[in-house]
């Protein structure tokens, strides 16, 4: 015990420099699967080492025994992985050990000992029973257990730990345990191996998926490795051959994620991306980032692993549960049906009838109760991806089904992603297969390309399904009228299809869809509409969020491009879909408000309704007016207040808001005094807010500032002044920390104190930097600004684009008071992370071009 302190100094200088060297060694050389499994098996026999000196120099009792578990006991340590160990005492040590008992100490001494030398140790101490009831009671720990070895201490307890251990697991039941994990662990990590900040030890693809089959495998006793599994038939040699070089190629990436985090870190972070694959050799070009190199070697090989996992673990499964020898029913010459999958005549089907590839889909979406492919229909179609060459893409029967599946009455959204899954999808289009795993780096998109684009397919597809009719009512309504679904399916597959290449990726993705379209013998109208739609897939939602929607002329405008409501009707369709498929975060009710709006707008316009502004103000004056009756405002009341407003107040607020404006301001004279009223908003998720108070050139910076402090996003703000020099301004809000419930019980709180903070004088103080994200430091938005006057230099459209974060509408509004301009119209877009703000303006400092360049230099200064 005395001698034990005087070696610790020692073995953690063996420990740190030995690791250090390897590192160094492996960092130095050639970045190669072999070198990372060199590297985790060196650093793991360096831990045994360094555990078997302190195990001897601790005296450790005799019949105790130290076993390496989890990946430790594979023999397989990252730079940075938790060393895990169980200390295995002999059964006499099954009572709880009191604080007197000299062995606690001893334990005790030797775990201190072990994090002293730098070891971060994972350990626990039990006896072989405590074992196993842990393990019956937790598959983590049994699985842990499952790949262990013995390190030091008494072989016949470790002996008998392992006897046991294996008899106490059952097959079927192990098994059904880590397959339902597996499916937890997956959802957890967002169901796809693309996301882009993928868990190259946990997400789908990852090394966890991996190690799961080795540990069933095992289990079931059909083998420990990929030839042992190979040997057994669970796979073909070049299966195994393909699992073995994928997983080399995913330790090497998490052996080079470490030593660049220098720290534990499986995630692929975008702090982290680019410096890992600097240590690949990958630079950056005007083309494609390094990261992107990176990412999409990850992606291919997680997409691999991905794919043999379902192979392989179906087939363990029909191993261990007898599914194998369930009965077939025939559905053709070439497909059965056993037990609801989808199962090939013969394994040499697809190269002795390279149409039966495309046929499967099509099989598959057609057979009612099929859900998914066997472990031979998967295997012939993973074989069969040599036989997918150009003279299979220009196959007229090929062709053919393929324009068979886009027109089934259902399943597209399954089949496509079963294209995928398999490598189908890309081999057959093979302008897909170039954005399979492209990254974006936009700020808003948390998927690659391609899983995109088949969300947005698979939004498109659910307007077409009945039983989620809930969700969208109003583009449900308008997809149980289009005749031909399969026209959208098409753009939905093509709109983004060109990213990554450079240039205008819509008229680059027109260009491909109309290939597409000749070469697939598509109708010259139908083609057409398919083109324009992806051509113009951006415009709708630029001209939603950025144009003034009660300007007549940029409605009449629109519905010029649109040329009539079958193409604005499919483009909505298509621009609803594209934005909730680019991130959970983007889409919210008043986005869905202004592009419904629109789409309302021109559809009038469209059929021939001219625009009659002043038959529109006595419209909405009359509903507002039947309005106020019923909350029994006295008739008249009213034109106090509408005769010192213009007509742009009226055509951009509905006959409800109206009437509230009338309402709230009618209970309280009009003073000096600031008043605010809020309401839970009407048209979506949030608050309205208005504000009617004297104006002042900082008026809107102070209710920006307030809306920051009280943690709300402003969505939408519609700014007036009336001839009385009232400021009456609506904003729309929203606060992401809340549930639309809590919104009721703020309303009292936010009309008070931003009525008080309206009321105080004083300078505007400084805008907070506002914490940027990872997101955003990783991929900043260069700021910009672009004024541009009206026909008579009256007002100016101001539009600011830059990286999102707090405070950041604040400071513009300052900028704004700084300069005495003046604020007519905001429009407050975000788009994941990135801002796309438009605002209406006027004042003498824009008129003079000294007085226009100090103004924009101090924006950019705020925004930057």
């Amino acid at each position: 015990m005395v001698a034990a302190p005087l070696g610790i100094p020692e073995l953690r200088r063996q420990w740190r420099e030995g690791r250090a060297a390897l590192i160094e060694q492996f960092r130095q050389g050639p970045a190669q699967a072999a070198a990372a499994e060199r590297l985790v098996r060196r650093i793991s026999r360096l831990a045994d080492t360094t555990l078997q000196r302190l195990w001897v120099e601790s005296q450790m009792p005799r019949g105790a025994a130290l076993v390496a578990v989890g990946g430790y006991g594979r023999g397989e340590l990252f730079p940075y992985s938790d060393v895990d160990v169980l200390i295995l005492l002999p059964e006499q040590g099954e009572r709880p050990v009191d604080d007197d008992d000299p062995m606690k100490a001893v334990l005790e001494g030797f775990i201190t000992a072990c994090w002293d030398v730098g070891l971060e140790l994972g350990s626990s101490v039990r006896t072989v029973s405590e074992c196993l009831t842990e393990a019956q009671a937790d598959i983590t720990v049994q699985t842990a257990l499952l790949e262990s070895r013995r390190l030091c201490g008494t072989r016949r307890v470790y002996d008998q730990f392992r006897q046991c251990t294996r008899a106490s697991i059952q097959p079927a039941a192990f098994l059904r345990a880590k397959t339902l994990e597996l499916r937890q662990r997956h959802i957890k990590f967002e169901d796809t191996p693309y996301a882009l900040e993928p868990n190259c030890k946990e997400s789908p693809g990852g090394l966890r998926d991996v190690q799961v089959l080795r540990w069933i495998a095992h289990a079931a006793g059909l083998g420990r490795s990929w030839s042992e599994m190979a040997g057994k038939g669970l796979i073909s040699r070049f299966e195994a051959q393909q699992l073995q070089r994928n997983e080399g190629l995913l330790k090497l990436i998490r052996a080079r994620l470490h030593i660049v985090a220098g720290r534990r870190e499986d995630r692929l972070i975008f702090d982290l991306q680019t410096a890992v694959a600097e240590t690949f050799g990958y630079t950056s070009t005007l083309k494609q980032r390094a990261s992107e190199a990176l990412m999409r070697r990850y992606y291919w090989a997680a997409k691999a692993v991905n794919q043999l996992n379902g192979l392989l673990l179906q087939n363990i499964e029909e191993r261990v549960l007898g599914a194998q020898n369930a009965p077939m029913r025939p559905i053709d010459a070439r497909f059965f049906d056993r037990a609801g999958l989808l199962e090939v005549a013969s394994d040499d089907l697809y190269q002795r009838d390279p149409h039966a590839i495309l046929q499967t889909f099509l099989v598959f979406q057609q057979q009612v109760g099929i859900t998914g492919f066997s472990t031979r229909t998967l295997r012939a179609l993973y074989n069969a991806r040599g036989m997918m060459n150009h003279a299979f893409r220009i196959d007229p029967v090929n062709r053919a089904t393929f324009m068979a599946i886009l027109r089934q009455p259902r399943g597209q959204t399954h089949a496509f992603r079963l294209m995928n899954e398999t490598s189908v999808l890309g081999r057959y289009l093979w302008v897909f297969r170039r954005i399979v795993g492209q990254m974006q780096h936009d700020l808003f998109h948390v998927y690659t390309v391609d899983q995109h684009i088949l969300m947005v397919l698979r939004n498109m597809r659910r307007f077409f399904v009945p039983e989620h009719t809930h969700e969208y009512p109003f583009c449900s309504n308008l997809a149980a009228h289009w005749d031909q679904p399969w026209i959208l399916f098409v753009a939905a597959l093509f709109h983004d299809v060109a990213k990554g290449r450079g240039g205008d990726h819509s008229e680059l993705g027109a260009v491909e869809v109309r290939r597409f379209c000749r070469d697939h013998a598509i109708e010259r109208e139908d083609a057409r509409l398919i083109e324009f739609l992806v051509r113009e897939h951006l415009t709708f939602s630029h001209v939603a969020q950025k144009e003034d929607l009660s300007d007549p002329e940029v409605i009449d405008a629109f519905a010029k491009r649109m040329q009539d409501p079958r193409r604005l009707t499919a483009l909505y369709l298509l621009t609803v879909c594209d934005i909730r498929g680019t991130s959970p975060k983007v889409w919210n009710a008043w986005k869905g408000k202004l592009l419904e709006d629109l789409y309302r707008a021109t559809l009038r316009a469209l059929g021939g309704e001219r625009p009659n502004g002043a038959a529109d103000v006595e419209t909405r004056k009359l509903e507002a007016r039947q309005m106020l009756a019923l909350h029994s405002v006295l008739p008249g009341s009213e034109e106090a207040l509408w005769s010192t407003l213009d007509l742009n107040y009226f055509t951009r607020h509905d006959s409800g808001e109206i009437a509230w404006h009338a309402r709230a301001i009618k209970r309280k004279a009009q003073t000096t005094q600031p008043l605010v009223s809020a309401r839970v908003s009407p048209v979506g998720e949030g608050l309205q807010v208005l504000v009617y108070a004297p104006d002042r050139p900082d008026l809107f910076a102070r209710i920006c500032g307030y809306f920051d402090s009280a943690q709300f996003s402003i969505l939408d703000a519609r700014i007036h002044t009336t001839r009385a020099g009232y400021a009456l301004d609506t904003f729309q809000v929203i606060a992401t920390h809340l549930v639309d419930y809590a919104y009721r019980d703020l309303i009292h709180l936010v009309e008070h104190q931003m009525a008080e903070g309206l009321d105080q004088d004083g300078p505007l103080p400084l805008p907070s930097r506002g914490r940027l994200s990872r997101r955003v430091k990783s991929f900043p938005v260069a700021p910009r600004i672009q004024l541009r006057p009206d026909e008579k230099a009256q007002r100016w459209l101001l539009s600011v684009s830059a990286s999102d974060r707090s405070g950041l509408l604040y400071a513009i509004a300052r900028v704004l008071a700084q300069h005495d301009i003046n604020l007519q119209l905001a429009k407050v877009i975000t788009l994941g992370e990135r801002v796309e703000d438009t605002f209406l303006i006027n004042g003498a400092a824009l008129q003079h071009n000294r007085q226009q360049l100090a103004f924009e230099s101090d924006l950019l200064d705020a925004l930057g």
